[in-house]
């Protein structure tokens, strides 16, 4: 995968309009999960991509450093070469000047060599790190939305819960509408009124037949009284 390949595709995910594709969709809940792990797939994929862009820049800087430390040693021995050279043409010995001046000359292309090959990596490594400081913002959007993702779902699936509880609650108040059970109290208070009713109609029935009984007592005693007040007539 190619660095403007997974540039692309963070910034194309990062820049996701999470609410409108929820608009869209007939099923919210089951976007925001498939959504959820696209974004964990290509998280993980764009890391491990990352990761690598990283490690190839990271052995650029590493050359780039060995260029530089090795320019740096091939001047030091076309130094240490050319003072030689110059110690023994002082002592007379021409040739042998000739030679480490033919070493110092060496020395000092292959520190050209190096310092060419540093110059041209810097450009591309200034240009990679670039890359990778986009690629790491990308990924931190990336995460971030993943994260409002979630907790949007978590909202969501709280919501369809709460949403779910209450349309029971009213199905169930909108059955005991139909069903109205105080029709059955009133029914059973009926039933009870007419147990009662029942009882006090026996209750005045007894009464009656006491006073019907008292009733001939007190005749009897009145007779037994006109009775008696004859007999003192007669005396």
């Amino acid at each position: 995968m190619s660095k403007q390949t997974i540039l692309g595709r963070v910034t194309q995910l990062a820049k996701a309009n999470i609410n409108a594709l929820l608009d869209q969709a007939e099923d919210p809940q089951k976007m925001l999960d498939q959504l959820i792990r696209d974004y964990s797939n290509n998280i993980s994929e764009a890391e491990q991509a990352v990761a690598t862009t990283i490690g190839n820049l990271r052995m650029l800087e590493q050359d780039h450093q060995e260029d530089v430390r090795a320019a740096q040693g091939w001047g030091e021995k076309a130094l240490a070469a050319s003072r030689k050279a110059d110690e023994l043409r002082a002592a007379g010995q021409t040739a042998e000047a000739d030679r480490f001046d033919q070493l110092a000359k060496v020395a000092l292309g292959r520190q050209l060599q190096s310092e060419k090959e540093a110059t041209t990596a810097e450009p591309v490594i200034a240009a990679q790190t670039e890359v990778v400081e986009k690629l790491k913002s990308g990924l931190d959007q990336m995460k971030a939305k993943l994260g409002e993702l979630q907790s949007k779902r978590d909202e969501l699936v709280a919501r369809a819960k709460s949403a779910q509880a209450q349309n029971t609650m009213m199905d169930a108040v909108k059955n005991i509408d139909v069903l109205d059970p105080t029709s059955e109290l009133n029914r059973f208070e009926d039933k009870v009124r007419r147990e009662e009713a029942k009882a006090m109609g026996k209750q005045e029935l007894a009464a009656s037949s006491l006073d019907a009984q008292f009733e001939q007592l007190d005749a009897l005693g009145d007779g037994a009284e006109i009775e008696a007040r004859l007999a003192a007539l007669k005396k």
